[in-house]
């Protein structure tokens, strides 16, 4: 049994049929996570932050230099 690492709820994979990169998602609480290892499984969590990768491009348009 494989447990989400945020919320706990039982995810019901079948480590048999998982490779390393794979991404699996938790019905529960939504968070997506990717398969980094397979022996032992090991899962590490997707950032759905595309808005905050869009806040650092802003930032980089902003910058009065490059007009100089």
């Amino acid at each position: 049994m494989v447990l989400c690492p945020d919320c706990e709820s039982d995810l019901d994979l079948d480590e048999g049929d998982l490779d390393e990169g794979d991404v699996v998602d938790c019905p529960e609480c939504g968070a997506e996570f990717e398969v980094v290892s397979i022996g032992p499984l090991e899962l590490t969590k997707i950032d759905g932050g595309e808005e905050g990768e869009d806040d650092d491009d802003h930032h980089e348009g902003d910058a009065d230099d490059e007009d100089e």
